[in-house]
């Protein structure tokens, strides 16, 4: 976009950098809940590792069917602010006080603790559902340019990675700081400061984007063309099952991470230097992610960032316990993954036309949330098959591993998502959106200008 202002007449870099931090608000807690949560109930809160693997498996499985609620509300509403706008400001402050309630440990029994842990887990997942799925949904209506789509998208990126690298470099030592003895404690009050900075920073996107406004955004879409727009959108289903195993990839190395280095390398020492390392170098990858997609398409710099991705984690397998090796490979997988989900927030956008242009129905709330479904259920899976792993092979909180549970570790942090990136490039092999992607972009526009001229 050659113009410093946007079609709603707002600055062009006030809207990329006020999108860019939505999704650093989100990352300020999800982050946590990637990295800690499993640890936080097996070694804080004392519970099993197949009940927490229950416990994932159960909640973001609802959780997901609320994606698609969430999707239907989105569509349906209309107001002064947009469809999506308004949300980004009103679920800030629930996703906040459940941030802070999923990190409490009450004084209860087991079972009173499991209960706790689903209620305010649900509660957390449903609220971060409020915020994250209007980030999705809002892209088509801030811009109609395919480039400043990746633009924006790049913004996103770069922000989450932002506030991943705080939380990953920050959360321990805070911890620490704060809780003293108790880790308890410090998880809390880490926490409930991320949770305050959370609603700051949503308030301020919220005030710095605006929604384009046409004839289809102004009226509430009925379910039934909206499900029927989804179900002819060829290119829709390849990204959507493609979701499973790129998105579920990396919640099972994530959460892994902490066990990985705290009991096969010894090395717990490294559990902020890494998680610093796969938050903090994907920021390269994001940053030059418009430059290489001048020069290729979306799914060829989805194909080459995988590939990185892959071998980065092919050499930590080689490394064994060479950790200057280790590190080397942690930085080029991250760096892999930033070019990689930066183009694939960009991408996420051009079905949402394909379906518009197709069938008439731009339907982004239900499709972005169905994409949200989908994700849940990838963690929920993962969440799951990592629990299963660690109790099946003898995993021992904070105790000396067997060798089975160092190798389900080792599985799960590399094994299993090397296995994963495979068959998530063989799936993106069929997407073939980018070379119509320009007639239909041409086609929706002349639409859009009758509509304005009748």
């Amino acid at each position: 976009m050659t113009s410093k202002t946007t079609a709603t007449g707002i600055n062009v870099w006030r809207q990329r950098l006020g999108y860019g931090i939505s999704d650093l608000s989100c990352n300020l807690v999800w982050q946590v809940i990637t990295l800690y949560l499993m640890f936080y109930y097996t070694d804080i809160a004392g519970l099993s590792g197949a009940a927490v693997g229950v416990l994932f498996l159960v909640t973001r499985v609802v959780d997901g069917f609320t994606d698609v609620g969430m999707g239907i509300v989105i569509d349906k509403t209309h107001t002064r602010w947009g469809k999506s706008r308004p949300w980004l400001f009103i679920g800030a402050f629930p996703f906040a006080i459940f941030a802070s309630a999923a990190f409490f440990v009450p004084d209860f029994s087991a079972g009173g603790k499991l209960i706790y842990a689903y209620v305010t887990y649900i509660g957390l997942s449903l609220a971060y559902t409020m915020v994250n799925i209007p980030i999705a949904s809002i892209l088509p209506s801030l811009t109609r340019s395919a480039q400043e789509r990746t633009n924006l998208a790049t913004s996103r990126i770069l922000f989450s990675f932002i506030g991943a690298t705080a939380v990953s470099t920050l959360t321990m030592p805070m911890v620490n700081s704060l809780g003293g003895e108790s880790q308890a404690t410090g998880f809390f009050l880490t926490m409930s400061i991320f949770g305050v900075v959370a609603i700051a920073l949503f308030t301020t996107s919220f005030l710095n984007v605006r929604e384009l406004e046409h004839e289809e955004s102004k009226r509430a879409i009925p379910l039934r063309e909206a499900f029927a727009s989804l179900k002819s959108n060829t290119y829709w289903h390849i990204f959507a099952v493609n979701i499973l195993f790129m998105w579920g990839s990396f919640f099972l190395q994530t959460g892994a991470l902490i066990y990985y280095f705290t009991y096969n390398l010894q090395r717990a020492d490294l559990v902020a230097v890494v998680a610093g390392i796969s938050t903090f170098v994907p920021l390269f990858g994001t940053l030059v992610t418009p430059l290489v997609s001048k020069f290729m398409s979306k799914k060829g710099v989805y194909m080459v960032s995988s590939s990185i991705l892959i071998a980065g984690l092919v050499l930590i397998v080689f490394a064994g316990s060479t950790i200057p090796i280790v590190l080397a490979g942690a930085s080029v997988a991250a760096f892999g993954f930033g070019l990689r989900q930066s183009i694939y927030f960009s991408m996420q956008a051009d079905p949402i036309d394909y379906g518009e242009w197709k069938t008439g129905v731009g339907a982004a709330g239900l499709l972005c949330s169905v994409n949200g479904f989908i994700g849940k259920v990838a963690m929920a899976l993962t969440g799951a098959i990592a629990g299963f792993l660690l109790d099946y092979n003898g995993y021992i909180p904070q105790g000396d591993q067997p060798a089975s549970a160092l190798l389900a570790i080792k599985g799960n942090y590399l094994l299993i998502p090397i296995l994963m990136n495979l068959i998530s490039m063989g799936i993106m092999a069929f997407y073939n959106l980018d070379k119509i992607y320009p007639q239909i972009r041409k086609d929706l526009d002349e639409r859009l200008k009758q509509q304005s001229s009748e």
